[in-house]
């Protein structure tokens, strides 16, 4: 009676996805207990996988031009909306993404953990990590778990190992004696690996060896998201970066069953199979995701021209994550609004921020999310849509913790990321490099030509900083800097004031004119001499 029941909990969406394919008839109580009779065996061992993964809603979801709280234009007024919600069946409200967001959770990993770190020390061949040391790869892995405020670390080894590729990762002797450690060690709940990716065998095999939940660093990051998810887009981006996890353990569970009690079945006489059934679902869900993540990136490309249009020059500031980038941009630009923390991954979604700069040119600073090391490239392909604003950015702003032991191991990860996503040579030519956190060393010299030493937090550094930016940003976008002698009688001044920067006047009361100092675009300056000159 309970698999009865199981089985009838899923008729409403087995019936809604028949219905939005219209290509399968709804399930029937008769069909469920026909699949029952004949594959009673079969039927308690589905009723022990994961409900969650049963429970993947296939309602329609609908899309819609959202407004982009994390992307909300913080200077002056809101821009204006210029395309028409669209009220079809992409349309998507909050609630939907919401439940998608909370339904997509990978079993086990919510709630309270006490977890065991273990670090496989790679002694040789391509896993091997040259430009850091696993005692600083551990104090990452400890720093991502402190990050969670539910989870605790118990205790933590660093063990050597010649297999990393295998299935149980370490070699019999190492394994045995991890496994009794983990054993006798009280009070644990999960094994978090230190690796970027467990396979799903692997998962399994150690699970069932060690009698706990393991996660992997992927698992781990993807939670810290979740945690700090707030906007819809957030929301949508870690349901899509879920998918391929959601994916392999579908996979490693029915082959699971499929050892149990043989070959996989048919649904209800669907002609569907269990695995079937369970990629399809994964499937549509994953288009469904993406095509809402495509109207969001329009209408970031939206917002990205109506600041193009109005000559707003933007500076990305990226870096490895609790680099201090957030700590910056609340100096660079005095915005209250921001609160900086100290934590992994305090920033998911773009914000931006306006700022002035020497010649009081206004600029708008781009928050973006912070990099980290071996982190698979789906999880950076589902984050796409948020890092392309780095793309087409006018300049951007490589920001370092030169306190932290391991920064130079973060630079190379900051730009192995910026060239996978396949950055214009004119703006990696450009970026400045900063050294932020100048005030956690001793008398720092920098060790590195053609770098800006800083302290974000104490606001030191910051008048040498905005001067570079200025002067990078007139060359990256082609503006001039020009001095143009102006009659006082006609409106050019308060036509220059407002469509250009404004440095300097020197007025000739005598001649009534006066002689300004601007910056202007080119194409400014094409109206203004179309206005004003000749006449």
């Amino acid at each position: 009676m309970t698999t009865l029941r199981r089985i009838h909990s899923w008729f409403p969406f087995l019936q809604k996805t028949a219905s939005s394919a219209q290509c399968r008839p709804p399930l029937t109580c008769q069909h469920a207990a026909s699949a029952i009779t004949c594959h009673q065996h079969r039927l308690r061992a589905v009723a022990t996988l994961h409900t969650r993964a049963f429970t993947l809603s296939a309602r329609t979801l609908k899309n819609t031009d959202d407004d982009l709280k994390g992307g909300q234009q913080r200077f002056g007024s809101t821009m204006e909306e210029t395309e028409e919600e669209d009220e079809d069946e992409d349309f998507i409200e909050d609630s939907e993404v919401e439940e998608l967001f909370q339904q997509q959770v990978p079993t086990g990993i919510e709630g309270h953990h006490r977890v065991f770190i273990v670090h496989p020390d790679v002694k040789w061949g391509s896993r091997k990590q040259y430009l850091t040391t696993a005692e600083l790869m551990m104090a990452e892995a400890v720093g991502l778990v402190n990050t969670l405020d539910n989870w605790k670390v118990v205790d933590q080894i660093i063990l050597s190992t010649k297999t990393p590729q295998k299935k149980r990762i370490f070699g019999k002797g190492n394994f045995e004696f991890l496994t009794e450690k983990i054993r006798q060690t009280s009070g644990i709940t999960a094994v978090f690996v230190n690796v970027e990716r467990l396979y799903p065998l692997s998962e399994r095999e150690l699970e069932e060896a060690w009698g706990v939940k393991v996660f992997d660093r992927y698992s781990v990051v993807l939670h810290i998201f979740r945690c700090n998810a707030r906007t819809k887009e957030a929301k949508l981006q870690i349901s899509l970066a879920e998918i391929p996890l959601l994916r392999s353990r579908v996979k490693n569970e029915i082959a699971n069953l499929d050892q149990q009690g043989g070959k996989s079945r048919y649904i209800g006489g669907s002609g569907e199979t269990l695995m079937e059934f369970q990629q399809r679902l994964l499937k549509e869900r994953e288009m469904k995701i993406r095509s809402v993540l495509e109207k969001l990136r329009k209408k970031r490309h939206l917002l990205r021209s109506q600041r193009k249009h109005k000559e707003f020059p933007t500076v990305s500031v990226l870096g490895y994550t609790n680099c201090g980038k957030t700590t910056l941009i609340k100096a660079l630009t005095g915005d209250s609004g921001l609160q900086p923390r100290n934590q992994l991954f305090a920033t998911l979604d773009v914000t931006v921020h306006a700022g002035q700069l020497p010649s009081r040119m206004t600029v708008l600073y781009v928050d973006t999310i912070g990099f980290l090391s071996q982190l698979p490239h789906q999880l950076i392909d589902s984050f796409s849509a948020t890092l392309e604003d780095i793309k087409h950015s006018d300049l951007l702003i490589h920001v370092r913790d030169i306190s932290h032991p391991e920064t130079v191991n973060q630079k190379v990860n900051v730009l192995n990321v910026l060239k996978n996503l396949q950055i214009p040579d004119r703006l990696m030519n450009s970026m400045i490099e900063v050294h932020n956190k100048i005030d956690l060393v001793d008398d720092y010299q920098p060790a590195e030509p053609n770098t800006m030493s800083i302290s974000a937090l104490e606001e030191r550094g910051l008048d040498e900083l905005k001067a570079a930016v200025e002067k990078d940003i007139v060359n990256s976008t082609g503006k001039h800097i020009l001095d143009l002698e102006i009659d006082l009688s006609t409106p050019q001044l308060s036509w220059l004031y407002k469509e250009a920067t404004v440095q300097d006047v020197q007025v000739n009361a005598d001649e009534g004119s006066a002689v300004v100092n601007v910056i202007i675009s080119t194409a400014a300056y094409g109206r203004y001499k179309k206005l004003f000159v000749g006449r």
